[in-house]
């Protein structure tokens, strides 16, 4: 079992930076990728970016790219997620996910995090 924490979460305005963080319990091969989701109300939880291993893969959103930044700790069992330039719709549930292999859905995720509010004002 994995267990993810996660930090960072807040109320920033529009054009502001917040860095959310995400802990895994152990870094293994259900854990080979990690990255972030997000899930505002009335939609459906959608892939934002997320990190290999090696760290020599990163993904993103179209949404997103430009204005995050997806990165891991040495120890590689910690990821960040830099987001800049907020804008309100990044208003949303940010979730942690670790998964075995690289993919953007969500459905593949093998572990979740609690969930952090992200709340961009205009």
């Amino acid at each position: 079992q994995v267990h993810l924490a996660e930090s960072g979460g807040g109320l920033v305005q529009a054009g502001g930076s917040l860095r959310l963080s995400c802990t895994a319990s152990t870094r293994a091969a259900a854990t080979y990728s990690m990255g972030w989701f997000r899930q505002a109300p009335g939609n459906e939880r959608e892939f934002v970016a997320s990190v290999n291993w090696p760290g020599d893969r990163t993904d993103y959103a179209d949404s997103v790219k430009g204005r995050f930044t997806i990165s891991q700790s040495d120890a590689v069992n910690t990821i960040y997620l830099q987001m800049n330039s907020l804008r309100p719709e990044d208003t949303a549930v940010y979730y942690c996910s670790a998964s075995p292999r690289s993919s953007q859905e969500a459905s593949q995720v093998g572990y979740w995090g609690q969930g952090t509010q992200v709340t961009v004002s205009a």
